[in-house]
């Protein structure tokens, strides 16, 4: 049996903390790449590091597996500060979107080249190879060289390659990039089972939403260096916490007005040309103060009259779109706000309007939610380029 599994860590301790860690690679127009992050990671979870390129999601990965130093900060793993430490001397390993497998290698000896290169016992990597094979739903492919599988299977190798270090935790860059939607449909399950039988620590980065929402126990949005929400997946879709937030993850509609009045946990919002809703209120809000709010497509019901709900609006189709599974409406409301509501066709729609017809669209009041303003600040003004494009060697975040 092999005898190197590292012991584990306090269970009340995080696997993986990041203190105020600021990277700034020194002639940005827009400030550092990552400005003052900090996040606990628990150990044995699937954290998932979401947000648009140029966020800094990479960047924060890339520090912490040691291929970059923060400028200032300290990143801790298992309660060890790690600023100054080598990549390779850290109980971690990392997979890129390129697999990066040796074409002239099996699969075998593929999953086995790190452990050759630790000099561990011959019996003790056939069977950590075995292992691994199986957990990762290959030992059938193992006498194969790369170029006969599909691009799922060797992520599954690659994937195989750094779990059989028995890292403390694995560092994932999006690394279902290169698959095509269906096989990274497919591979998000997959990443997800795997991870489960491992159970050992991921951080994961992606610009994807949905692949995020599928996998993450936890995520953390990002947005221009800054961190804007952590939750779980179903309050950061439920829940936004800022305007970046809500219009990222998924389709949202945002709605602005004034506070006409406050009473306890709910408020009166004026939204102009004489229609008010209620909204829900957490946290200190003044009467006369100008919000936005935010409610999901899916949470509106639409209707060719006026219902009795206490959120409801008027407005005008301006576009239907079929989707499959719903019909998607684009609405313009009487104060030139517009709306997207998502109707399921499975003969429960209230209504089917065309285009040009008025409409009210009707909601609960639990499902708005009163936005913050974000985190980040506006993007600068674009300035002329001053600098050559970044070439082979560059170190450009994202």
């Amino acid at each position: 049996m092999a005898t190197d599994t590292p012991s584990p860590p306090p269970a009340a301790g995080p696997a993986i903390t990041l203190v105020d860690v600021v990277k700034d690679f020194g002639g940005a127009r827009d400030g550092a790449a990552v400005r003052g992050v900090s996040l606990s990671i628990a150990e044995g979870e699937f954290f998932s590091l979401l947000g648009p390129s140029g966020c800094g999601k990479t960047t924060t990965l890339r520090m912490i597996a040691g291929f970059e130093e923060p400028t200032s900060g300290r990143i801790l793993l298992h309660d060890r500060d790690m600023v100054g430490v080598p990549a390779d001397k850290r109980d971690i390993n990392m997979v890129f979107q390129s697999y990066a497998l040796f074409p002239h290698l099996s699969v075998a000896d593929n999953v086995a080249f790190g452990l050759r290169r630790k000099r561990v016992p011959k019996a003790e990597i056939r069977e950590r190879v075995e292992e691994i094979l199986h957990t990762v739903e290959l030992a059938d492919k193992a006498d194969r060289r790369p170029r006969r599988l599909s691009g799922g299977q060797q992520q599954r190798v690659a994937l195989a390659r750094a779990l059989v270090n028995r890292p403390r935790a694995l560092l994932l860059d999006e690394p279902l990039g290169a698959l095509d939607l269906k096989l990274r449909q497919s591979m998000q399950l997959e990443l997800k089972r795997i991870q489960r039988e491992v159970g050992i620590t991921f951080v994961y980065v992606t610009h994807d939403q949905a692949e995020a929402l599928t996998m993450s126990d936890r995520i953390a949005v990002m947005n221009r260096g800054l961190v804007e929400q952590v939750g779980p997946p179903q309050e950061v879709y439920e829940r936004p916490a800022t305007a970046f937030v809500a219009g990222f993850i998924g389709t949202s509609n945002l709605i602005g007005g004034r506070l006409a009045s406050v009473a306890q946990d709910t408020g009166t919002l004026d939204l102009g040309d004489g229609q008010r809703i209620t909204v829900p209120l957490r946290g200190a809000r003044q009467p006369g103060a100008t919000v936005e709010l935010t409610v999901r497509p899916e949470k509106i019901t639409l209707t060719t009259g006026p219902t009795d709900a206490a959120c409801r609006v008027r407005g005008t189709v301006r576009e239907v779109v079929y989707l499959g599974t719903s019909t998607s409406y684009t609405v313009r409301t009487a104060t030139g706000t517009e709306m997207t509501v998502f109707q399921p066709n499975d003969g429960t729609a209230a209504a089917t309007p065309a285009r040009g017809e008025t409409v009210w669209l009707s909601w609960s009041a639990a499902h708005s939610y009163l936005l913050t303003a974000s985190a980040a600040p506006a993007p600068a003004a674009p300035q002329p380029a001053d600098r050559p494009a970044a070439g082979p060697g560059s170190l450009t975040p994202r």
